[in-house]
């Protein structure tokens, strides 16, 4: 990880705790995942919200007053909401995105749930991804999201990442080690 990007995450983990569990206390985490889930669909659809809070040219008054008015706008939790305001009299605001994930990654552990990315060269039907997330959760012991995209270029197979762990079973990946085992040989 870069410096930046530590630094980022080191950031916006302190900010999720500190929103996680003033929402556990009050017993709104329902709300704050209903808010996070709006907040994350706002930045991936606008770029003028994107600019604001990643622009070192607006001002923090600007930031502050512009990320209040938004937050009041979606109806997001006032957890969050304030956490935001707070965020931006600090220039902290860059982080948006990082903090989203972490109280995503918060919320899932508090249900006892874990993320499964995985990458397909079709989209996966409802009875693949049901019988995936069934395999997967034996294995892990916890209740397995699956998280799906496609990349057509792996050709066929899955690649399939829980945790820290990876499987790479696509086709071009073996396609690969043929591809080295053969230039070892000859």
């Amino acid at each position: 990880m870069s410096e930046p990007a530590s630094i980022s995450a080191g950031i916006a983990a302190r900010y999720a705790t500190a929103i996680f569990e003033i929402a556990e206390e009050s017993k709104a985490l329902d709300s704050l995942e209903t808010s996070i889930n709006d907040l994350s669909a706002a930045l991936a659809d606008s770029e003028d919200l994107r600019d604001l809070i990643t622009s070192p040219l607006v001002s923090r008054q600007e930031q502050g007053t512009a990320i209040t008015a938004i937050a009041k706008k979606m109806g997001l939790d006032p957890v969050l909401s304030n956490a935001l305001t707070l965020m931006a009299e600090k220039r902290r605001l860059f982080v948006v995105p990082a903090l989203l994930d972490a109280l995503r990654a918060r919320l899932a552990e508090t249900r006892g749930e874990i993320t499964a990315d995985v990458t397909s060269a079709k989209a996966l039907t409802k009875t693949q991804s049901e019988k995936l997330a069934k395999t997967l959760a034996e294995r892990t012991g916890k209740k397995v999201v699956i998280n799906a995209t496609v990349d057509e270029s792996i050709i066929g197979g899955l690649v399939v990442k829980v945790g820290s762990k990876m499987i790479d079973n696509s086709i071009r990946s073996k396609l690969n080690s043929l591809q080295n085992a053969m230039k070892e040989v000859g």
